[in-house]
């Protein structure tokens, strides 16, 4: 802050490295201030500075030595020769030397900038991972943490964030785990008891998407509600278990006669005889049509699909219809012993309350 309060805003990260004492401000500390966005007004995207940080701190490294030698190079020439050349070698540097070009790359999925910040932050900064996932969570889950109340029946489902994980023993020695959920609404405690946390422990991982299964009480310790899990799954697992159908809204005139080909293959690759049917809400000029597509074009549920649909020409939209019995081939199995069969019957999503705060 010194240096910029002396020397003015930095132009790009090539000023900033050149500017600064490399050997307190060294690779490590660029990189995190990279991580955590506080340099994004310094280039393209963080994959591009994060991509140039080598390149921006040999050129660094190569103007300090210059300079303490006392050579003349394009930082330093010609400032003897007279105020002219001076300003003339000013506005040579004011344009940077050739070599200080960006290596221009993509910028990182949004699930790795926001690692990024949670790791060097603590926090997230400019979203949440699970914000993304939120409209199609709401048609899976029973009710948000925020809203959720404590039932008899089994088979409650619930989603968020993994932000805490205690594990402990039991009094026979297995391992288990209790998991807090948090997904912007409210926190919920997880039991994982040994039997479950055998079959799904791998998937109790901090900052991980996670949907859970189980009963919901209220804790009579705490006061609060806490849920005893039969069932965990990652978002891929649930689309497998709990999708019923996937849901395509085509325009007649947005996609031209391509559309038929274009939409089988994308679908092609995903064809499975245990799949879901696929559901098209075809919208003419002068009528609406809903149809369903034959058993051979079954398809099996994954984010990999979705992707291939999104941005198809004539495709308006593209989501997986969630329905209350999980197909029991689905259900993943972490370890070893019978695979659960879901007996419960879910209807159709419930209109969302007003979200309670967070504790």
């Amino acid at each position: 802050m010194g240096e910029r309060e002396r020397g003015g805003p930095f132009r790009d990260l090539f000023d900033l490295c050149r500017r600064v004492d490399t050997r307190k401000v060294g690779r490590r500390v660029l990189e995190a201030l990279i991580r955590a966005g506080a340099l994004d007004g310094l280039g393209p995207n963080r994959a591009t500075l994060l991509a140039s940080l080598d390149r921006a701190l040999q050129l660094a490294e190569q103007d300090q030595r210059s300079r303490e030698a006392g050579q003349e190079d394009l930082f330093g020439a010609l400032l003897a020769v007279g105020e002219a050349a001076a300003s003339a070698a000013a506005a040579t540097f004011a344009r940077g030397p050739a070599a200080a070009v960006y290596e221009v790359v993509p910028d990182w999925p949004e699930e790795e900038r926001l690692q990024g910040e949670k790791e060097t932050l603590g926090l997230y900064l400019t979203g949440h991972p699970i914000a993304r996932h939120e409209a199609e969570l709401a048609r899976l889950v029973d009710a948000r943490l925020g809203e959720l109340q404590p039932r008899q029946e089994q088979g409650v489902v619930v989603a968020g964030l993994v932000v805490g994980v205690r594990l402990r023993a039991s009094r026979r020695g297995e391992r288990m785990a209790f998991v807090t959920l948090d997904d912007r609404t409210g926190r919920l405690e997880i039991a994982v008891f040994p039997e479950a946390y055998e079959r799904y422990g791998r998937l109790v991982v901090k900052d991980a998407l996670l949907v859970a299964e189980g009963s919901v009480a209220v804790d009579e310790y705490t006061g609060g509600l806490r849920m005893s899990a039969e069932r965990l799954y990652d978002l891929e697992g649930a689309r497998a278990a709990f999708a019923r159908a996937l849901e395509l809204e085509v325009d007649g005139a947005g996609g031209g006669p391509a559309l038929p080909r274009r939409l089988a293959e994308r679908l092609a690759p995903h064809r499975a005889e245990d799949g879901c049917p696929v559901r098209l809400d075809y919208y003419g000029p002068e009528a609406r049509v809903r149809l369903e597509l034959g058993p051979a074009w079954r398809v099996r549920p994954s984010g990999e699909l979705l992707a291939r649909l999104k941005g198809l020409p004539g495709l308006r939209g593209a989501r997986l219809a969630y329905g209350r019995r999980a197909k029991p081939a689905a259900v993943p199995d972490a370890g070893p012993g019978p695979r659960h069969r879901a007996e419960r019957q879910r209807g159709a999503p419930r209109p969302w309350a007003a979200a309670a705060p967070r504790p």
